[in-house]
């Protein structure tokens, strides 16, 4: 399931993030890449003292998991502290699955939903299209700035090169209570209904009997 979450950062926001990535030391990414990503890997990551990671990290990672369709799509359990990329003019990532398991020896965590969150608005940038392979073929995800586009971590992907200007994007992953992808298909649509009917009508037997099957699902599939 891919699914896209418009406005996870507001322009003052991304204004903010902007400004310190212009300021900031990058480094080549390929030294957070796993064995096999890193032959495909061309772009930079920033490197930024710790205190100002956190202060990223607050207004990056607290606008999304405050994010409602965040919450109905990811079922997080442990979400992973971003990178922040940057790819300029000649910059790629050939195709790659995202390492099964990430995290320090103490905090290791199952990656099941990749997400990237844009940073910089399309125009500013010719190229650069994350392209992730699906059962119904490649799809290619460009967002505007403050945009965010969730998918599975077991996903064939790439970004293309950018042939014009800068990429900036945060990257980040999460474990999810619901490991398989196809059952959190399933409770993601079931959400949209529940919200569609709690709003349209909230007293109907139809939202009842869809809640009380969205509920149970999920106490059956969550592993906590």
């Amino acid at each position: 399931m891919l699914v896209t979450i418009p406005e996870v950062l507001n322009k003052e926001e991304i204004s903010l993030i902007q400004d310190l990535m212009a300021t900031a030391n990058f480094r080549e990414g390929t030294a957070s890449a796993g064995s096999e990503a890193r032959r495909v890997k061309n772009n930079h990551e920033m490197f930024i003292s710790e205190i100002e990671t956190q202060r990223l990290n607050n207004l990056v990672m607290g606008s999304l998991v405050r994010n409602p369709t965040y919450i109905a799509a990811a079922f997080a359990k442990r979400i992973a502290t971003p990178f922040y990329a940057k790819y300029t003019t000649g910059m790629y990532y050939g195709n790659h699955i995202d390492d099964p398991v990430m995290g320090p020896p103490s905090q290791r965590y199952r990656t099941d939903i990749s997400i990237t969150i844009f940073l910089n608005e399309p125009e500013a940038y010719d190229g650069g299209e994350l392209i992730i392979s699906t059962t119904y073929g490649e799809q290619k995800v460009k967002l505007a700035a403050g945009h965010a586009v969730l998918y599975p971590s077991s996903s064939t992907h790439r970004v293309a090169e950018v042939t014009r200007g800068e990429r900036m994007v945060a990257v980040t992953w999460l474990q999810s209570t619901i490991r398989d992808p196809a059952k959190r298909e399933i409770l993601y649509n079931l959400s949209q209904a529940r919200e569609t009917l709690i709003q349209t009508a909230p007293e109907s037997k139809e939202l009842e009997l869809l809640s009380n099957s969205y509920v149970n699902l999920l106490r059956m599939w969550s592993d906590i």
